[in-house]
């Protein structure tokens, strides 16, 4: 959540006027999505959320059984939970459009659509839920690796993209080309069924509906997490766990994408990329768990925790008052109030005093105990 409310320092537009420094372009790239294939610390954001989701059911699961909730009763609320991330969802990418946007890849949507699954998997073995995973993985790679390349006539501007881009693969790889592919083919059909402004014909970052069939994938990978957590083990053998289940999962990830049987992407949550960032992961609940658990070096974590014990709020915020704090700040600070160390610099001044009220309105509902849940 901190990384994802921190996009308003825009380290591009100081890279962009400092050209020559490595530093910010480095900063830049980190706080960005990678064009298509391969990874950056930006791209990880969306899986440990979702990694996250599922490391949280096991508790969830038994401190609602405790208080006497029955399957069904946990049913129907999942089901309303579910029902609400998809529209909430749908409601912030509609945010200054003209009508409702029916779109499903945001990130609460694509959460939402396999929540419920999830919730039935939370009562299953250990054995089940990695057969699932399997299947899941397993099916989603066959659906892009069968269905058919473009032909020579193909109208690559019609789908978004040129057919020279250097992003596209080349050979069997490119059955996982940007808006070429199964999941674009099927968002032609589905996404046309709901009232909209033009036809879709593609998304323009390569995003997919479909993409919340390997997303609960990656769930998974943290309900094994979660229960591990939950389960009486002595600290360092659920850390030793974690950093291996981590670098098994990276180097799993690694190999499949360099053998070319399965690329990297995570726009369209390629099995690979469920591989990958589960091992990131993974080894970030590694560390974290270690430092703030074992070691009990807490103090330091202090304002991640402000963040993350009201990650939905913290997510609605990012996308909704941003632009008002701003225009805020110009109307009673002047118009170039951001520039007090210069040009180059604008976007971090404005974008850390955003940053700072963020934090402190959720600093106050922390104080007040307001937690948004859903």
């Amino acid at each position: 959540m901190l990384l994802m409310m921190a996009e308003v320092l825009s380290f591009k537009r100081v890279s962009d006027t400092l050209p020559n420094s490595s530093f910010w372009k480095f900063m830049a790239y980190n706080q960005d999505h990678v064009a298509w294939t391969g990874c950056s610390l930006h791209d990880l954001i969306q899986p440990s959320f979702s990694f996250l989701v599922g490391v949280a059911v096991p508790f969830s699961i038994a401190g609602r059984l405790a208080k006497g909730a029955t399957f069904n009763a946990l049913l129907r609320h999942t089901i309303v939970r579910s029902f609400i991330l998809i529209v909430l969802g749908i409601f912030l990418r509609s945010m200054g459009a003209k009508h409702t946007y029916f779109t499903f890849e945001d990130t609460l949507t694509q959460i939402g659509l396999g929540y419920t699954f999830l919730f039935l998997l939370g009562f299953c073995s250990t054995r089940t839920q990695i057969i699932t995973l399997v299947c899941i993985l397993a099916s989603y790679w066959a659906l892009f690796a069968f269905y058919p390349l473009p032909n020579a006539s193909f109208d690559y501007t019609s789908a978004g993209v040129t057919a020279n881009w250097e992003h596209n693969f080349n050979g069997f790889a490119a059955h996982w080309n940007k808006n070429t592919n199964a999941a674009w083919a099927f968002d032609k059909r589905f996404l046309n069924l709901f009232p909209r402004e033009h036809p879709f014909t593609n998304n323009e970052g390569g995003y997919a509906t479909l993409s919340f069939i390997p997303t609960l994938g990656t769930m998974i990978l943290g309900l094994f997490a979660g229960t591990i957590l939950k389960q009486d083990h002595i600290a360092a053998t659920r850390v030793k766990w974690f950093v291996y289940t981590g670098i098994g999962l990276l180097l799993s990830g690694l190999i499949i994408h360099f053998t070319g049987i399965n690329p990297i992407v995570k726009r369209i949550w390629t099995p690979a990329w469920v591989l990958f960032s589960g091992g990131c992961c993974f080894l970030l609940l590694a560390f974290f768990y270690s430092v703030i658990d074992v070691y009990k070096y807490r103090k330091w974590s202090f304002p991640l925790m402000v963040i993350g014990m009201n990650s939905i709020a913290a997510y609605v915020m990012a996308h909704t008052i941003t632009s008002f704090i701003k225009s805020s700040f110009s109307i009673h600070l002047g118009q170039h109030y951001n520039q007090v160390f210069g040009e180059a610099y604008a976007s971090l001044v404005s974008g850390g005093l955003v940053l700072l009220v963020d934090f402190l309105i959720l600093y106050w509902m922390y104080k007040r105990k307001i937690f948004l849940k859903i």
